[in-house]
């Protein structure tokens, strides 16, 4: 019980640290990421917050992923449901600034990255199971049989496109996002010691018996 504890309280760090990312790289307003572009152009389009947006499209991702026989978890109903909703109490309280010229909205935009990366060390490492669009990702490399980053290009280009054609905010910020995301990431992990291969996910049912077992043992 107190490893599942562990490992929880480092999923749910790990969601907060990424709302609080996302936040600070959509207060540089310089151009969002594409997932971004979507979030917020269906939340212009519908009258509702990005974070409501945000648990929208991942619900949907998480029917598609569902339906192409890729597994769930923990971490991927709690990556659709809380990082919308921190990231709309982050962005309501106004606590964070907005950028007034270029320079300073390049530098919130490569802070915003760097949390997103720490966030991800953090909330992947719970092992709790993959994010809904990551497990998009999955799953359209296991069924086209294509490489991993052309999956994820083409993945992220449509919902880049899809967002802008709602009215999203796509701009030097997209550009930078795009190219700095990975090497970002990739740096992090390498500060830490971290190797995602060697991270087991768990599903929604082999977490649920693990704890059935330690109830049980308690």
């Amino acid at each position: 019980m107190k490893d599942f504890l562990v490992r929880l309280i480092r999923l749910l760090w790990g969601l907060f640290l990424f709302a609080l990312g996302i936040a600070i790289t959509l207060n540089a307003q310089i151009g969002y990421a594409p997932w971004d572009v979507l979030n917020a152009g269906l939340a212009n389009t519908l009258g509702i917050s990005i974070g409501t947006a945000s648990i929208s499209v991942g619900l949907v991702i998480i029917i598609l992923t569902v339906l192409l026989k890729e597994k769930v978890g923990l971490g991927s109903l709690g990556n659709m449901l809380l990082i919308g909703m921190l990231l709309d109490i982050i962005l309501a309280s106004q606590v964070l600034p907005v950028a007034g010229n270029l320079l300073q909205g390049i530098s919130m935009l490569v802070a915003g990255l760097i949390i997103i990366a720490l966030a991800s060390y953090y909330y992947i490492g719970s092992g709790f199971g993959a994010g809904p669009r990551d497990s998009l990702m999955v799953a359209v490399t296991r069924r086209t049989g294509l490489p991993v980053g052309v999956c994820r290009g083409a993945i992220e280009l449509a919902a880049l496109l899809a967002g802008w054609w709602l009215g999203g905010m796509v701009g030097v910020g997209t550009v930078i996002s795009a190219f700095l995301t990975g090497p970002i990431v990739e740096l992090i992990f390498r500060l830490f010691k971290f190797d995602v291969t060697q991270v087991q996910h768990e599903t929604l049912g082999e977490t649920f018996r693990g704890l059935r077992r330690s109830t049980a043992r308690g």
